[in-house]
């Protein structure tokens, strides 16, 4: 790579601690919104950067517009591994050495104000309404409760299957009520 100061931010440490201080908090208003919970968005955008950090090599981009979109896509993977598993993986962060800040309650406010939660999180709750009481309490059991998918199924008497499709058609409708709540975000955080 060329010593530019995006390949620099990749690079050496100094640039890349400049990089987290510009796109952390348009990443941490990203992740806000789709785990609905400012520290854990905290908490996923550290797994973020630590795997930036760790892949740093195989970026290929040139431009900050790629750079970031190059981080949007580590976050989205991390989000989805979250939600999969519904816990987060510290290993990464813990072997590469980054530090998860603490957040005092201010911070926590106005993230959430920022991310909108309010108002996300008033559709989730509508949208659960409307799911069927077999999705709900498969979804309380996988996503609130963590259990695995075969734990879910003899909880409720059902196959493993079932329970997955239960699962699977109820995150598909939270998804779809919440999907005009999610723009990609940049500038700081703020909607284009």
């Amino acid at each position: 790579m060329d010593a530019t100061p995006l390949t620099d931010s990749l690079t050496r440490a100094p640039g890349f601690v400049a990089l987290y201080r510009r796109e952390s908090p348009m990443l941490l208003t990203f992740c806000a919104r789709r785990v609905l919970d400012a520290e854990t968005a905290l908490d996923l955008v550290a797994e973020t950067f630590a795997q930036a950090f760790r892949s740093r090599g195989s970026f290929k981009g040139s431009t900050e517009e790629e750079a970031r979109a190059w981080l949007l896509t580590i976050a989205r993977r991390q989000i989805a591994r979250y939600l999969d598993r519904g816990r987060l993986d510290r290993r990464l962060v813990e072997r590469v050495g980054f530090q998860v800040p603490a957040m005092a309650p201010d911070e926590i406010a106005d993230v959430e104000r920022r991310a909108g939660l309010s108002a996300l999180r008033g559709a989730l709750g509508a949208e659960l309404a409307k799911l069927s009481g077999d999705q709900r309490e498969a979804l309380r059991l996988r996503v609130v409760e963590e259990l695995s998918y075969a734990q879910v199924a003899r909880s409720l008497g059902i196959t493993e299957a079932t329970a997955r499709a239960r699962v699977s058609r109820g995150l598909r409708a939270l998804s779809r009520a919440l999907e005009p709540h999610h723009h990609v975000l940049v500038n700081g955080g703020e909607d284009r």
